[in-house]
């Protein structure tokens, strides 16, 4: 038998990310006892399963899977959510922002408010209601400079709160995971992955994807710089001129909010080399409600947003 040894030199850079992060959740796996995987059939955390796969299968994963849903997602991203989790055979656990406004947990300035923020509210009640000392999340510290303070294994307090001046050392990928009853640790295993790692590692695995990451026409309105989709959550206003224009999506979330790109990228080959030239970030190119500012989002952190 023929023993095939890996140096250095044959190890790519996505096999050097994938390492990393499947020992970041064979960390979470040993260190935390009730720990939860946040999947909302986004990219980011459909490399995660992918991760997951590669670290525990053929075992169970030793966590469920979490989504925090706003009732105003994308109903092909929702489809895809479940097929996947069924696909997979793992327990997916779903709250919703909705169940938090019938409980008067969260209260809309207006009817057609972004959820997008509210999500947080959500999520520390599930932290609650389950009791997980942990949840695995998908953001990757290209998205936007608050994202980039945070540690790998980040410490919320009693109140589920972030304090980006108080966080744990990752010495020599040293993680510290111990925490008090109410307290709880968000781990990132693919902080260290940018936009185009992500697209290569699909690629690479031939994952599937929702189809509104590849360019489809779709009616939309421009608004604040960006394009808004004509949808019954968000229809065209008195004056606005409406295109059908071929678009994708370079992330999914709370529809008032998630913004497409124009792109005629209707693969993966086509989105990779459309990632690679861009100079826009994911976030500063598709999100209407926070095109924003480093203050901005990392206010919302401080409160508990993933």
């Amino acid at each position: 038998m023929t023993t095939i040894l890996l140096t250095h030199a044959t190890l790519t850079h996505l096999d050097w990310l994938e390492a990393e992060a499947i020992h970041i959740l064979r960390e979470v796996a040993g260190q935390c006892a009730n720990p939860a995987l946040l999947f909302s059939g986004g990219k980011d955390s459909i490399c995660l399963l992918r991760l997951a796969e590669k670290a525990f299968r053929p075992g169970r994963f030793p966590f469920p899977l979490l989504h925090i849903d706003t009732g105003h997602n994308y109903p092909e991203v929702i489809a895809f959510r479940d097929h996947r989790a069924a696909e997979l055979g793992e327990r997916l656990l779903v709250r919703s922002v909705e169940d938090s406004m019938r409980r008067g947990s969260v209260v809309l300035k207006s009817p057609d408010e972004s959820r997008n923020k509210h999500q947080s509210v959500t999520l520390l009640e599930a932290i609650e209601e389950f009791g997980f000392d942990a949840c695995i999340g998908g953001a990757r510290r290209d998205e936007e400079k608050a994202r980039a303070k945070e540690r790998i294994f980040s410490f919320r307090d009693e109140f589920g709160q972030w304090d980006p001046k108080n966080q744990r050392p990752e010495l020599w990928d040293l993680y510290n995971a111990r925490s008090h009853k109410g307290e709880n640790i968000r781990v990132f295993p693919i902080s260290n992955w940018t936009e185009l790692d992500v697209w290569q590692y699909i690629q690479r695995e031939q994952l599937e994807l929702p189809s509104i990451y590849f360019a489809h026409p779709r009616q939309v309105v421009r608004r604040k710089g960006l394009l808004q989709p004509i949808t019954e959550l968000t229809p065209a206003r008195p004056g606005d001129v409406v295109e059908t224009l071929s678009v994708r999506f370079r992330t999914v979330g709370d529809i008032p909010c998630t913004a497409p790109v124009e792109s005629d990228a209707d693969s993966v080959v086509c989105i990779i080399a459309e990632t690679a030239v861009t100079t826009i970030t994911e976030r500063g190119a598709t999100r209407l409600d926070d095109q924003t500012s480093e203050a901005s989002m990392e206010q919302r952190k401080k409160e508990g947003y993933f």
